[in-house]
């Protein structure tokens, strides 16, 4: 390979050598061009029989499970090891304990590939350390929707960025040793009717935004790949060949396993055919259907034997066939610690700061809001990590010293139910049914006036002894059927004592309820107690809030929002009655600081009102020391906007068209073609909230002396950036591109080129150069099928985000 000739184009070049071939051969790919130098892989092929290659393409029942994902039973005849897949994208997530890291969304606003790359290092460490083979992480898919429920768990609206990072931490997740899955392949940009939704897309909108982070995974090695749920331009991307081997195989090389989501599969014949290896977390499609179908000759034994080379092949790459992996290390925990800590302090970004409300002075602080006291640590779903420890952000500030007090602020696990309610009377606080009892209540709930009650059940048994309460008839906490119990949020959902949590909202009248209620021991004992919210009860904690700000010299809120997997959002406002709370405490005190845990884009109606506004998103077992330090300025706030956020729910890339989101008798339209993000803002004339990159320091940034010169690698653009404050801080130059005048193609006014972090003492002055690469400057041509460089004279601006550009020149690009 000569230098001109990067890994990626060599890859594409090896997809066509291997698409003539697959011609030359019905459609399969010959043996050698996926096992070449793998002879160890075709000596277990020639011996496997039927029944060992297929326990090889189905996930199966663990016989000592550690509490991961999935589990792929091998071959003990033949010496072939079974495989442990643990979900992992914020940490590993098993039964024991494990780094909990910040959501990859906080790491993604560092614009730090190489911190993304250390990120993955702690997560591939700790992965084989706990006895797991797969990670199923990174997530690239975009951010396309603010709703989205997993907005988290992945990187940004940008597809370079989103790119950059995927690479990096792929890269540092398979140097430990853990094989990585990028997911979820592809388009899978929401949670709702995720299973069903038929998601449209042009072919440009496709290769430009939504499929690029999965190509710079495949380019930095990725393993596996995870096929979505949905369907892709009418089929399901688990059997879609289009993207299952003529893109992802023929066009860009890859060579690793492509599995599932988790019952993902709908189909035998066809998924094997277009390309799907592994069915997960079982074999409804994989298992005996798939050995009647090869009995019965619908299905040739070759695809067989191609899904099962392909995962021997990624088996034998990393040591796992001859048992030259490296010994499991033990876990260190103080290694993932600091770089969790590392993380979310350099994805810490502040919106707003004014009248100098940060960092935090002398004088005695207030701190309110339930995660101020209960630490957020990261999202639900197949994110939740066990840490080690939470501390929380009022102990951080506290061990500080000063006068720190705390204010509940928002109720989210209620109240007593008062005992002069209930006929007859019981205490609905500490209840404790034991092991193979059964207690129950038959009585009266009095209501003195008309309102809207929140009832709240904690429980410490599963959720299927959940103590059954039914009011006037209605059951309130019924079991929800599939997997709905297990995509119910995570921090609302569990009490600072472990114990579950569940809600139930109605509006009562006034008088008598009749109230049943039924709790079951079951084989150890469960202990629950009945709490509600009313009206007064937030009236209350409200009031106290407003003395505890009243009384002090200054607030930090905290807000909070519970996403997770398997549901989306329905608005970007903060839930519950966070937003009159600020409202409220701001009258009070314009020292107030909001710290924002929340999963994605949020309004903020009360933003003027505010003196300071900081997003950790959810920030991982470090995040109470990490806002503390951000907060009293022993470090910069070094984050920066990896999304555009919206003024409110009416004004943004999908809103007002259901056909865009959530989709139209289970269609959805990505309409806004390659106006994705920020593209879209700009070419609406439509003003954010925030901008895309936006991000303030503690500091002050001058611009200054820029060029940019094309050559046959990119576009190299030199700026000089100073830091022009008093103290040390964290600058994030971005450079963005304007369209091409010679392609007649849909372009964005303008696209991220490129990006640095810079690290600046006071006074320091550094000359940047930022390589723009030819394919960020190149457009998807749908009759040619192929990436087209927009040439001609291009527009090049360097600026602080995607809303605050600074400077401008302009450059000739040639072929």
């Amino acid at each position: 390979m000569t230098d001109t000739v990067s890994r990626r184009s060599a890859l594409r070049l090896v997809g066509g050598a291997v698409a003539v071939a697959a011609a030359a051969t019905g459609g399969l790919t010959p043996p050698s061009a996926y096992a070449q130098g793998r002879p160890r892989v075709e000596g277990l092929l020639a011996e496997l029989t039927l029944d060992e290659k297929i326990s090889l393409l189905r996930g199966a029942t663990d016989p000592t499970p550690l509490g991961q994902a999935g589990y792929v039973a091998g071959v003990k005849r033949l010496g072939i090891p079974p495989l442990r897949l643990a979900d992992g994208p914020a940490g590993v997530r098993v039964t024991a304990h494990a780094t909990a890291l910040p959501a990859p969304v906080l790491l993604a606003s560092a614009f730090d590939p190489e911190l993304a790359r250390r990120y993955g290092r702690v997560i591939g460490h700790e992965g084989r350390a706990l006895g797991q083979d797969v990670l199923l992480s990174p997530m690239v898919n975009l951010i396309r929707t603010p709703y989205a429920g997993r907005n988290f768990e992945t990187f940004s609206e940008d597809p370079l960025l989103a790119s950059d990072l995927v690479a990096a931490e792929i890269e540092g997740i398979q140097g430990e040793g853990l094989v990585a899955t990028v997911k979820h392949y592809a388009l899978n940009n929401q949670e709702k009717d995720r299973n069903t939704i038929d998601v449209r897309a042009d072919e440009q909108t496709m290769h430009e935004v939504e499929l690029r982070g999965f190509e710079a995974a495949v380019g930095a090695g990725t393993g596996a790949v995870m096929g979505a749920y949905n369907k892709v331009n009418g089929t399901y991307s688990c059997e879609n060949k289009t993207l299952l081997t003529d893109i992802l195989r023929e066009r860009w090389g890859f060579e690793g396993l492509v599995m599932t989501d988790w019952f993902a599969a709908h189909s035998t014949q066809k998924a094997l055919t277009a390309g799907l290896d592994l069915e997960m977390p079982d074999g409804t499609h994989f298992g005996a259907a798939l050995k009647r179908a090869v009995r019965d000759g619908s299905v040739s034994e070759r695809y067989v034997d191609r899904a099962v080379r392909r995962i021997l092949s990624v088996m034998d790459r990393f040591g796992l066939l001859d048992g030259s992996a490296p010994p499991r290390p033990e876990r260190d925990t103080r290694a993932g610690a600091a770089v969790a800590l590392e993380v979310a302090k350099a994805g810490a970004t502040l919106l707003r700061n004014k009248r100098g409300t940060l960092p935090l002075t002398s004088g005695s602080i207030a701190v309110i809001g339930q995660p101020g006291s209960l630490p957020f640590v990261s999202g639900g779903g197949s994110a939740h990590v066990v840490p080690d420890r939470a501390d929380s952000p009022l102990d951080a500030l506290r061990a500080r010293g000063g006068d720190v007090t705390y204010a509940l602020g928002e109720d989210i696990f209620g109240k007593a139910v008062p005992a002069s309610a209930l006929s007859p009377g019981f205490d609905s606080e500490g209840l404790r049914v034991e092991a193979g009892r059964t207690w129950t209540y038959d009585g009266t709930l009095t209501v003195d006036e008309a309102d809207e009650w929140t009832f709240v059940i904690h429980y410490s048994g599963a959720p299927t002894i959940r103590p059954k309460v039914v009011l006037d008839g209605a059951e309130l906490f019924p079991l929800v059927p599939g997997w709905g119990e297990y995509f119910m949020g995570g921090y609302v959902t569990t009490a600072a004592d472990g114990m579950s949590v569940r809600r139930k909202t109605l509006t009562l009248t006034k008088g008598a309820h009749k109230l049943e209620i039924t709790a079951q021991g079951g084989d150890t004992g469960q202990e629950f107690r009945l709490r509600r919210i009313t009206s007064a009860t937030r009236a209350g904690v409200v009031a106290e809030a407003v003395r505890a700000a009243r009384a002090a010299r200054q607030v930090v809120l905290f807000a909070y929002e519970d996403a997770t997997e398997g549901q989306d959002r329905t608005t970007i406002d903060l839930p519950g009655h966070q937003a009159a709370l600020i409202e409220a405490v701001t009258a009070v005190n314009l020292r107030t600081t909001v710290v924002l845990n929340t999963s994605s884009a949020t309004s903020m109606p009360w933003l003027e009102r505010t003196g300071a506004v900081l997003q950790m998103y959810y920030p991982g077992q470090e995040g109470a020391a990490a806002t503390a330090a951000v907060l009293f300025g022993e470090c910069d706030p070094g984050g920066r906007l990896t999304q555009t956020f919206p003024v409110d729910d009416d004004h943004h890339p999908v809103a007002g068209d259901p056909r865009r989101y959530p989709g139209v008798d289970g269609t959805e339209v990505y309409s806004e073609g390659i106006h994705a993000g920020y593209r879209w803002y700009d070419a609406e004339d439509e003003r954010p909230l925030f901008p895309f990159g936006h991000g303030l320091s503690y500091t002050f940034f001058d611009y200054g002396e820029v060029s940019a010169h094309w050559h046959r690698h990119g576009l190299d653009v030199r700026f000089t950036v100073r830091n022009a404050g008093r103290r040390a801080g964290i600058a994030v130059p971005q450079v963005y591109v304007g369209p091409s005048p010679e392609l007649e193609l849909d372009q964005a006014a303008q696209v991220l080129g490129g990006y640095r972090r810079l690290s600046l003492k006071a006074g320091e002055r550094r000359r940047v150069t930022v390589r723009v690469a030819a394919r960020t400057l190149s457009s998807w041509d749908p009759d040619r099928h192929d990436w087209m460089l927009g040439t001609g004279r291009r527009s090049v601006w360097v600026g602080a985000s995607a809303g605050d550009l600074r400077l401008r020149t302009s450059v000739e690009v040639a072929r």
